[in-house]
């Protein structure tokens, strides 16, 4: 029976993109006001690199282009202080509530930098919807997905055994791994954006199962 469902946060609750954009935002607003330069082309062109190069030399490539003298890392940080507006999809609120019906307690597990995350959960308002929120940065290095131990938190601070739990992700590289371990369920998501929608990986690190919607749940654990 199962009474737990875990959640991934990033492109599985939400579209993440949404958050990476108005970040974007708020770093090219700094740029195009100090440089005197003009914002809707610095965002452009930096929306352009995005999806050149992806993430990780957004900021480094801008800077050369445009000849900005900037310290990549106060960049990051305004990148990172975002309080963004985002929206959960209708389906992640539509299990919530059945979750809610049906008594099932709700986790979370995030990786990422701490402050990041935490804004994105409270743009979501997510602390008045999951019962227990872990982000693993909070644990300091070396505890991000797949280590086993904030599965193992989850479970201890809801009493229960790790096969009446379902981890819900979206990422086959690491999310699955550690809640297998475990003997935890496992349901990937695809949804029809995010970043890793084709992404392959051994058979014993992937999900039990595949969905293309939330809703899909519901049919899984009844």
């Amino acid at each position: 029976m199962i009474k737990c469902l875990i959640w991934d946060l990033d492109d599985t609750l939400y579209y993440e993109k949404e958050y990476v954009l108005e970040a974007f935002k708020n770093v090219c607003k700094y740029l195009s006001s100090k440089y005197k330069k003009d914002y809707d082309k610095v965002y452009k062109r930096c929306i352009k690199i995005l999806d050149e190069y992806g993430r990780g030399k957004n900021f480094n490539i801008l800077c050369d282009e445009y000849g900005f003298k900037e310290d990549i890392k106060k960049l990051v940080e305004i990148y990172r202080d975002t309080k963004p507006n985002l929206e959960l999809y209708e389906e992640s609120k539509e299990i919530f509530n059945f979750a809610k019906e049906n008594n099932l307690k709700l986790g979370l597990i995030t990786d990422g930098c701490s402050k990041v995350q935490w804004n994105k959960i409270k743009a979501l308002n997510l602390e008045k919807i999951i019962d227990k929120i872990i982000v693993t940065d909070d644990y300091g290095y070396g505890y991000s997905k797949p280590h086993e131990k904030s599965y193992t938190e989850i479970i201890e601070y809801f009493n229960i055994k790790p096969e009446e739990c379902v981890y819900i992700g979206d990422n086959p590289n690491k999310d699955f791994i550690g809640a297998k371990k475990l003997g935890m369920k496992t349901i990937r998501i695809i949804h029809e954006n995010g970043d890793h929608i084709n992404d392959k990986t051994n058979i014993e690190f992937e999900a039990e199962l595949k969905i293309r919607k939330l809703s899909d749940i519901v049919d899984i654990i009844q």
